[in-house]
């Protein structure tokens, strides 16, 4: 039967077969114990009737000469219909003799249930094993008709055994058959029903069955059978309204999510386009805040302040590539740590692996401070773990330094800000380069090329800022004017290549005997000006007189012509305030005392005195009438400077 085990037919078919099948089983079965009862009953009333019949039997009067109880043994073997079912009739002594029997050759014998025959008790009747069997008491007055008193035997007992009729044979057959007939019904009903539930149940639901599992599947596109008006029509178009209704949900949920994905698309590129703008704002303020100034160390304290403040930056050192090659933090934060001044060499630390490849060097774990700076002690209460970045500043493919990004925690730099490190670190690179550049510039402004001391210009603001510094605080200040002796015929002798290198000679000499806080200048010409701060008149004649030894005795020329083959200086003296209270007139009175010098022989030094700057060779001067013309006429010479000898 096409029904599987666990299909909605096989429930019904058992729902319904089996129920019906007990029933009929119980009711047959019912029935034929009834009718069973009922004929076992009868067979006994019978039994009993006929014990009653066989024992009237012996009192019926027998001729003289007959056999005994012939009557008895003729009627019991007579073939009439009421002892054909008759099996055995005995009579037994109380103690189990047969006295008479229907069958031959018994009497006499004992009977094998003698115990049970003889027991005392009234009649009785039995069916056993489709046989009724009577037992009566039999004997006694009864018996008187052909027995003397004296002949008539004591009680005996009747044994009368009785085969169930034919009737209840044809009966039990009759049962019998129904209960095969009923069998086979069942197994037909079973079988139709099956059929019929399977076409007209199972199988319409299996197909829906089906069409559900495809649709849980995903498969939203099949369709349930729908043909017919029962339920099962009803239920396949409701399946597919819903269907449909879930396909139409599946579209527009399709359409939402894909509608729903471009607008994620778009606002993850609108963040992506606002943290680029922040990028760009921050350094656009970043290079707005450096090329605000081109002083290299306030460049330095802006990068500073702006990566500890707009990047949040706890821990920063910026690094520049001094004259030895090597990095040198020039600014670092928190400050008063003492790591300004510390030096790295190439490849050493994070910072010198990033000088060395030009690359940043990202670490986010700086337990091991060895692998950082390779320096344990490089700040003091510095922190101990963390994220370090050391990106490099390159500028047109030269290296200018490194700057170094610290966090308290681990891996707290992301991509993102690595790469905007990094572009910071490029535009510093660039304000850095802007202010060396710059440095460079007014160093040429305010330098001698030929010396490498400052110029004319750069003395004149010296001399402006120490004269206003003395003049607040009433200290002294000396100035020197010196002159190289005999420079034209030294030109003029070995040629001006020469004379070079006697001017770069001489100023090295002054340059390695003055202190950092004295200002050399070169005046102009062969003539060099040196400051003095908190110098009196008599220490700045003894430093002069040193100077002007020191060249006399260091500076040698192999060109014969000059006196002892040596370049000599000549030198004035003036001090502020007893000389001069301007600018413009110490360096007259200095220059005068210089002129004196010169005129009286040259390679000597003299201080300033009242007077020497009316000398009547000398045309120049705040001290210098206007009215009066000059009686001598002095050999042209450079604006400021003396007579050339």
């Amino acid at each position: 039967m096409p029904l599987g085990p666990d299909t909605v037919g096989r429930k019904l078919l058992w729902s319904i077969a089996l129920p019906g099948l007990l029933v009929a089983l119980l009711g047959v079965g019912h029935f034929w114990r009834e009718a069973r009862v009922a004929v076992q009953d009868a067979t006994q009333v019978e039994s009993l009737a006929l014990a009653e019949f066989v024992a009237s039997t012996f009192t019926l009067p027998q001729a003289r000469g007959a056999p005994a109880h012939g009557a008895v043994t003729e009627v019991m073997r007579s073939d009439t219909r009421l002892f054909r079912s008759v099996e055995d009739v005995r009579v037994l002594t109380p103690d189990g003799r047969i006295l008479w029997s229907r069958r031959t050759g018994e009497e006499g014998t004992t009977h094998p249930e003698a115990a049970r025959l003889t027991a005392p008790g009234p009649e009785r009747a039995r069916s056993v094993a489709r046989m009724t069997e009577v037992i009566r008491p039999l004997g006694g007055p009864e018996c008187a008709g052909c027995h003397t008193a004296g002949d008539v035997p004591g009680a005996s007992i009747l044994q009368l055994r009785m085969a169930e009729p034919a009737l209840h044979q044809e009966l039990s057959s009759v049962f019998g058959a129904a209960l095969g007939s009923m069998g086979l019904f069942v197994v037909l009903l079973a079988l139709i029903t099956g059929l019929a539930l399977h076409f007209v149940l199972t199988r319409p639901l299996r197909k829906l069955s089906a069409a559900m599992r495809r649709a849980e599947a995903g498969d939203l596109l099949v369709r349930a059978e729908a043909r017919g008006t029962d339920e099962f029509a009803r239920l396949g178009a409701a399946f597919n309204q819903m269907l449909a209704r879930l396909t139409s949900m599946k579209a527009e949920e399709i359409d939402t999510h894909r509608d729903l994905e471009l607008v994620k698309e778009k606002l993850a590129l609108k963040d992506e386009l606002e943290d680029r703008l922040k990028e760009l704002s921050l350094l656009f303020d970043v290079a707005r805040s450096l090329n605000a100034t081109l002083e290299l160390d306030e460049l330095l304290d802006a990068v500073t302040r702006l990566v500890t403040e707009r990047l949040r930056i706890p821990e920063f050192s910026i690094m520049l590539m001094n004259p030895e090659g090597l990095l040198e933090i020039k600014h670092a934060w928190p400050e008063g740590r003492g790591a300004e001044g510390l030096t790295f060499a190439l490849g050493e630390g994070a910072c010198g692996r990033a000088a060395e490849t030009r690359k940043s060097v990202y670490l986010p774990d700086t337990a091991d401070r060895s692998s950082v700076f390779a320096k344990p002690d490089l700040v003091k209460g510095g922190l101990n773990t963390g994220a370090l970045l050391a990106a490099p500043m390159v500028h047109m493919e030269t290296l200018l330094g490194v700057m170094n990004f610290q966090r308290p925690h681990v891996a707290s730099f992301s991509a993102e800000e690595i790469e905007l490190l990094t572009a910071v670190a490029d535009v510093v690179a660039t304000a850095v380069k802007n202010a060396r550049l710059h440095a460079e510039t007014v160093k040429l402004t305010m330098t001698d090329p030929l010396t490498g001391v400052p110029n004319r210009r750069h003395l004149f603001q010296r001399m402006e800022l120490e004269l206003a510094r003395a003049n607040r605080f009433g200290t002294p200040l000396a100035l020197l004017m010196v002159d190289v002796d005999h420079f034209k015929r030294i030109n003029d002798l070995a040629g001006h290549r020469v004379g070079d290198e006697a001017l770069r000679r001489v100023c090295d000499v002054l340059r390695l005997r003055v202190r950092k806080v004295d200002t050399l200048a070169r005046y102009g010409g062969e003539e060099f000006v040196i400051l003095l701060p908190q110098t009196n008149k008599a220490e700045a004649v003894e430093v002069a007189e040193k100077l002007r030894r020191a060249v006399a005795e260091s500076v040698a020329l192999v060109q014969p012509g000059l006196p002892g083959n040596h370049v000599t200086v000549s030198i004035g003296v003036s001090h502020f305030p007893s000389d001069a209270a301007a600018q413009e007139e110490l360096v007259d009175s200095a220059d005068a005392a210089l002129y004196f010098s010169k005129r009286t022989g040259r390679n000597r030094t003299t201080l300033y005195e009242a007077g020497m700057e009316l000398h009547p060779g000398r045309e120049r001067g705040p001290h210098t009438p206007a009215a009066e013309p000059p009686t001598v006429t002095a050999a042209p010479k450079p604006p400021g400077g003396v007579a050339k000898a």
